[in-house]
């Protein structure tokens, strides 16, 4: 059985909003290389766990699934927000 990464979806970096960013994310590593299909050279695989990926309101919700159905996974930390304050007069020193 593959192992999961459970992580916290990051912020998007084209938009000042932060929707959804408190969700947790479970998804499959891939278990195979993926190769290219030898009629339209696209690169895929046979292991189609890949394509689940499961959201959680909690990472307990998300370690409790993933014990209850006996996965084997690793938390991936987010990174901790840095806040960059600035006036706009600092533009003038």
């Amino acid at each position: 059985m593959s192992t999961a990464r459970i992580y916290q979806r990051p912020k998007n970096a084209m938009q000042s909003g932060r929707a959804r960013t408190d969700r947790w994310i479970l998804e499959f590593e891939p278990g195979e290389q993926q190769r290219p299909d030898p009629l339209t050279g696209w690169a895929g695989s046979g292991d189609t766990s890949t394509q689940l990926r499961m959201n959680f309101p909690t990472l307990e919700a998300a370690q409790g699934y993933a014990d209850r159905t006996g996965l084997a996974y690793h938390v991936i930390a987010a990174p901790e927000r840095k806040l960059k304050l600035q006036a706009y007069a600092d533009n003038f020193r």
